[in-house]
């Protein structure tokens, strides 16, 4: 299997088709994680570094809840970092080591660190924005981290300048809710010609009594 395919949360369909998948910040046990691998998922997504600065210890247990369900079949398991932009917030490297740190100090294991990149107290100059990227990727690069980069078209275009491909050389996980799970309507942008993955619906009720959840789509 493709590498990438292990980024992706298997639902009710064959991997020899396509992949669907989810992310979602709601609390899951083991005993969840394990009831959604018989109801057809594969993946889990966890959220650790947020938007205020903070480290979400929610989402490093869902990891960690997730991983010990890896050994009764749920695929491998994936943590994403929302950096935070508003006044003292740390530097953009910084809150990759305290991300990663913290996922490593509480013994969870992860695969790619996903960079959320879109609408949330960045500021106006692009350059700006542009090294803080490239220095959360760096951070991740210098801790041995596989990283990847979550945005979308409007997002990049206000953020950075919708031409600068700066980080194409990484997977992209792209954000656009047409409820499409194909990558039929993507237009390239930031040096990427087509996307990773397909974030195609969000806010949907998920199986196994657990909250709301991103869908994604992987061919």
């Amino acid at each position: 299997m493709n590498p990438i395919a292990l980024v992706f949360l298997a639902l009710g369909v064959s991997l020899s088709s396509a992949t669907l998948g989810i992310d979602t910040i709601a609390g899951i046990s083991t005993s969840g994680f394990q009831c959604l691998k018989s109801n057809g998922y594969w993946f889990y997504i966890g959220r650790v570094g947020q938007s205020n600065g903070g480290i979400d210890n929610g989402g490093i247990q869902n990891i960690k809840n997730a991983n010990a369900a890896v050994i009764a079949g749920l695929g491998a398991v994936d943590a994403y970092l929302f950096p935070c932009h508003s006044s003292g917030c740390a530097s953009a490297k910084q809150q990759v080591i305290n991300t990663v740190n913290a996922l490593h100090n509480a013994g969870a294991k992860f695969g790619t660190l996903w960079l959320d990149v879109e609408i949330y107290n960045w500021g106006s100059n692009m350059a700006t924005n542009q090294q803080f990227i490239l220095d959360m990727v760096a951070q991740c690069k210098s801790m041995g981290v596989t990283v990847g980069i979550y945005t979308n078209n409007n997002n990049w275009s206000n953020i950075v300048g919708i031409n600068w491909s700066g980080v194409s050389a990484y997977p992209l996980w792209w954000a656009n809710y047409n409820g499409q799970a194909n990558f039929n309507n993507f237009v390239p942008f930031g040096g990427w010609g087509k996307p990773s993955i397909h974030q195609y619906q969000g806010d949907v009720k998920g199986a196994c009594s657990v909250g709301n959840v991103d869908m994604n789509w992987y061919p």
